[in-house]
């Protein structure tokens, strides 16, 4: 099963497919084959400030910006049903591009148009107030959009994360210029493309692919940038968030997690198992919000850990275009081999490695980058696994006696991003979510989240949110009107 992949991609300026200034070209690999999927143009600043200017000039010359929102919601629920129409196609693309199932890759293009059609709805809805002054005045305010707005997104969601902060810019009535990962690039490209025919003038959608040190560095530090949103590593975070500061500008941030599992002896085990089997290993592990550490109740820690084993073992790797296949390939061969670092690491530290640790070396998935989902147990709280991102399908076991000593090894980390409880008494659950320094926490759940509902961390994790219905606001600017009505009339 294939999608229909162009051979060549270009750069999507100004409402059409532009060759990257350079001429020069990047493979894009198939991480289930690392076989070429197709090339595109490589961008570099040069082909950032042409973006930027195409942005810029769309803001100021079409409707777009000064619409009250009518047509901007509208065109946006157009894209909505692009999008959905050519769904299968999209997750196809995804799926080659970036290595995940095909479920997995609709259930992201499903959210995709569940965002669209969220959004679409607070286009019109963007509000200001009246403020009583003293005297005979009048003070109104309004909210405008900023103008170009800069978006770069990661790989291992690359459109629903590109559209979870592309889609509120957009209407906010603002210009975007959206810089995708250079490893999956392609779906954010058609995107583009089809945003133009749901109706979005030319130039308000912008994407260009290049090399973050560049071409994000310099769309950042470009005088038109009025706000910046990112999702990725925290080292490239902080130097978005130096950028931003620069030029005093607000930048979204989610940096990636940590997140802890926490299991409660009165737990129901075999639900809770499937909820960490999901958290830990779809996506192969590649989610800013896996649950990467288990945290168990000692009393149950040799159960629970046998149930998650046995899904671990029990999950078909393969293809993500194979419908039967459970669990892809990490994105590429560099990740793939970091992943197995710190399992090594890990296993040569004193861990016990319950199931996986190592990679599919036999028949024609040797070829590809594929991680076998892994457990380790016994390993150290302040060990390099459990306190930083792995960012691929390992588990970490840590044992809890009490209450308190759960929270404090959830709380143990630099990150704040999400956090799950498994608990049937209610009382637990209410308390120890409150305790827990995260922006998510859900109870007998697993990683779940909604367009209606915020997204965001504590901590290291990030700064700002994502969705939820004032995620509009945070793409515009206030204003405050005071207007003088003249004299007061003398009293009779």
């Amino acid at each position: 099963m294939s999608a229909n992949v162009a051979p060549h991609y270009e750069l999507f300026i100004g409402g059409k497919e532009t060759p990257g200034s350079s001429g020069e070209r990047r493979a894009v690999l198939n991480p289930a084959t690392n076989q070429p999927l197709a090339s595109t143009a490589l961008a570099h600043a040069e082909d950032s400030r042409h973006a930027m200017e195409a942005a810029e000039s769309a803001f100021r010359s079409s409707w777009w910006a000064t619409d009250d929102g009518g047509r901007r919601g509208k065109a946006l629920l157009r894209l909505a049903t692009l999008i959905e129409q050519q769904a299968e196609e999209f997750a196809l693309l995804e799926t080659q591009n970036m290595g995940k199932t095909l479920r997995e890759s609709r259930g992201d293009v499903g959210f995709i148009v569940r965002t669209l059609e969220y959004i679409a709805g607070l286009a019109d809805k963007i509000e200001g107030e009246t403020i009583p002054v003293p005297g005979p005045r009048f003070d109104y305010t309004v909210r405008e959009p900023m103008g170009v707005t800069v978006h770069i997104a990661p790989w291992n969601y690359p459109l629903l994360l590109a559209m979870r902060s592309v889609a509120p810019a957009l209407a906010a009535g603002n210009a975007v210029v959206l810089k995708p990962a250079s490893l999956t690039p392609l779906t954010a490209l058609r995107c583009a493309r089809v945003a133009l025919e749901a109706g979005i003038p030319a130039g308000i959608f912008n994407v260009v692919v290049g090399n973050g040190s560049e071409v994000g560095e310099a769309l950042v530090g470009d005088s038109r940038c009025r706000s910046v949103s990112f999702t990725g590593s925290g080292e490239v975070g902080v130097r978005i968030a130096e950028l931003a500061a620069h030029r005093v500008i607000p930048a979204t941030l989610e940096l990636g997690g940590k997140s802890p599992v926490v299991v409660f002896p009165d737990a129901d085990l075999e639900r809770a198992a499937k909820g960490i089997g999901f958290g830990i290993f779809g996506n192969a592990g590649q989610m800013c919000w896996a649950g990467s550490r288990l945290i168990v109740a000692r009393a149950v820690h040799d159960e629970l850990v046998a149930k998650v084993r046995g899904i671990a073992e029990g999950l078909k790797l393969g293809a993500g275009t194979e419908e039967k296949s459970e669990m892809g390939p990490v994105v590429s061969h560099d990740q793939m081999e970091r992943v197995l670092g710190f399992v090594h690491e890990a296993r040569d530290s004193g861990a016990n490695v319950v199931a996986g640790g190592s990679r599919v070396t036999e028949g024609a998935l040797g070829e590809g980058n594929f991680v076998r989902p892994t457990i380790l147990d016994g390993v150290a709280p302040t060990s390099r696994v459990v306190q930083d991102e792995v960012f691929g399908p390992v588990l970490s076991v840590l044992s809890f006696d009490t209450p308190e000593e759960a929270v404090k090894l959830a709380n143990d980390t630099r990150f704040g991003l999400f956090a799950s409880v498994w608990t049937k008494d209610l009382g637990t659950a209410h308390t120890v979510a409150r305790q827990l320094e995260a922006g998510m926490v859900t109870v007998n759940e697993a990683p779940a989240t909604f367009p209606q509902t915020p997204f965001g961390g504590y901590k290291e994790s990030g700064l700002g949110f994502e969705q939820g219905r004032h995620v509009v606001e945070a793409y515009t600017r206030r204003k405050n009107v005071l207007i003088n009505l003249g004299s007061a009339k003398p009293k009779r």
